[in-house]
């Protein structure tokens, strides 16, 4: 398989690579392709970052390192599902979740990664994770879309 030119970014890409636990060969490819980015996932970091102790030694590098990132991103490079994305996303997670006995918390994390497969897909881009559980399970529901794995470092 040829490598993708341009690649959405689950959560998890970016709390491994602010963590150094990319492989080498991945923060190479990720320095090639054209990066896009999900509304949902920056969310979800916000949602991090607000949640750690702000009194903490490693907090400002935290907050600093995310609002930098963010601060990057062009407008043209950010995908935000619409409101028919997230009805189907919730019954996307909801049907994921039922049978496998999915705790609250599961079914929200699901309902993230639902929400961000969609609008890449809609572009025609794969997501880069390393949640091939998640993933795989969406994908069989959703066989349009595609996503790249990665093992962490």
């Amino acid at each position: 398989m040829a490598a993708p030119v341009a690649l959405v970014l689950d959560t998890g890409a970016y709390i491994h690579g602010a963590a150094g636990r990319l492989p080498a060969d991945l923060k190479r490819l990720l320095g090639r392709v054209l990066l896009f980015h999900c509304a949902v996932a920056l969310a979800e970091l916000a949602v991090g970052i607000a949640a750690a102790d702000p009194h903490g030694p490693a907090w400002q590098a935290l907050r600093d390192h995310y609002a930098e990132l963010f601060a990057q991103i062009p407008d043209t490079r950010l995908l935000t599902p619409d409101a028919q994305t997230f009805a189907a996303a919730g019954i996307l997670s909801g049907t994921l979740g039922r049978p496998r006995g999915y705790q609250s918390h599961q079914r929200t994390a699901c309902l993230a990664d639902a929400l961000i497969f969609p609008p890449a897909t809609r572009a025609g881009l794969p997501v880069l994770t390393a949640n091939r559980d998640a993933f795989d399970l969406i994908q069989q529901l959703a066989p349009e879309g595609r996503f790249v794995l990665y093992e962490r470092a």
